[in-house]
Order: structure tokens, then C-alpha cells, then sequence
């Protein structure tokens, strides 16, 4: 019998390459698109579907309010976030609102049907990254913090930019970037690209002295 998903993402682009990538799985089925967190619970109340992919910053309703929501009028439905965010609000709002898995968007396509099949018979599933943020807060520690935060990047790095310029002036290849990362070359070729173009640099060289200028040396 196929998983029912319904995936729920604002930018249309995205939301039809992750349904298209899951109709091509055996055992899923895609059996709605959602634009927004109404529509989400619209379909899950409808469609009654295994798992929802759900996004976060979403119109009209986010995705931890849809996600709560869903949760508390079909139990039965399992909430998978699938995102941008890593961050500690983020993670643990939409934890405690009853997601079982968290992913962010530089997960890959094995990852993101392994965490479907997970959710659909109620594993929780969730990006190393994540693991890592919820262990520390676990322990006893402070959440791990960003180690610089977004807004206070310079020429408008992004988190996963800035980590990734950290990690080449640490003196990483792109191959150990990835490993470390739990992405593709690929997505790390990609990100190297923007931050290059937005930091004004031309190689490695000039990169890594552009993260000690800037505090963002590993």
C-alpha cells in the first residue's frame, strides 16, 4: 500500500520538484499541493494522507501553526518540516507543535524519502544538524548558538554560507565540506559560488583571507 503525502511549500518551483521526486518513488503516492498552511490543513482534513512535507515560512498560516493544527484534528497524520531554518525557534516550535521529522533543504532526495517512510510508520527522523542543536540543549548547555548571527553577516551571507566559507579557510576541500555538511558537492559548489560573487572574491586564497577580516575563520 502507497504513503499518502500531501507537500506543502509557498514557492511553486520547489513544491512540484519535491512532488515529482516523490511520485517517482514506488511507494509514494503525492495525493495533494499545498501553497500555504491553510491549504495544508485543508488537504490533510480532505485527503487524510500518511505525511505531510511541511515548509515553515509560509502565507496566511506558517508551517508550525498548520503543523499543530494538522496534529490536533488528524492524529493520524504524521508532519515532516522540510526547510531553510535551523535554527533553535524554529526547530523546537515545530517539534513541539507534533512534527516527527525535521529536514532542512539541502537534504538530498535519499533523505528525504527515507524520512517519509520513516514518519509514515512513526519514526522521527532528523537532519544532523538538528540532532546536534537538540542534544546540546539536552545536555544542560545553552542551545547552540550561531556562530555568527545571519543579520550581523557581512555582504549578506547567509548562515549556511558563512559555515561554508569557515569550513574552506579551516583548510577543507569541497569533497570533506560535503561529508561534514551532509550535502552534495554539488549544493557545496553552490553555495561557494554566491558567497564568492557576494564577499568579491576570486579563489580560496582570497576567501580565507576575507573569513579572517571578518571573524569568520573556523
Amino acid at each position: 500500500m502507497s504513503i499518502r503525502v500531501v507537500v506543502a511549500d509557498d514557492q511553486t518551483a520547489v513544491r512540484d520538484g519535491l512532488a515529482l521526486m516523490l511520485s517517482l518513488l514506488d511507494d509514494v503516492e503525492v495525493v495533494g499541493e499545498a501553497a500555504d498552511g491553510d491549504q495544508a490543513v485543508e488537504l490533510a482534513g480532505r485527503e487524510r494522507p500518511d505525511v505531510v512535507l511541511m515548509d515553515l515560512r509560509m502565507p496566511r498560516r506558517d508551517g508550525v501553526e498548520a503543523t499543530a493544527l494538522i496534529k490536533a484534528r488528524f492524529p493520524e497524520t504524521r508532519v515532516v518540516v522540510l526547510t531553510t531554518f535551523a535554527d533553535d525557534e524554529h526547530i523546537l516550535g515545530a517539534l513541539r507543535a507534533g512534527a516527527v521529522g525535521y529536514l532542512t533543504k539541502d537534504a538530498g532526495r535519499v533523505q528525504i524519502a527515507q524520512a517519509v517512510r520513516a514518519a509514515a510508520i512513526g519514526q522521527a527522523v532528523l537532519d544532523p544538524q538538528v540532532q546536534q542543536r537538540l542534544l546540546a540543549a539536552a545536555a544542560g548547555g545553552a542551545p547552540v548558538p550561531a556562530a555568527v548571527p545571519e543579520r550581523e553577516l557581512p555582504d549578506g551571507l547567509t548562515a549556511r554560507e558563512a559555515e561554508v566559507l569557515r569550513l574552506i579557510a579551516a583548510g577543507l576541500s569541497n569533497k570533506e565540506i560535503a561529508q561534514r555538511l551532509y550535502v552534495t558537492e554539488v549544493t557545496v559548489k553552490s553555495h561557494i559560488n554566491r558567497l564568492f560573487a557576494k564577499a568579491g572574491v576570486r579563489d580560496r586564497a582570497q576567501a580565507v583571507r576575507y573569513a579572517y577580516q571578518h571573524g569568520l575563520s573556523a
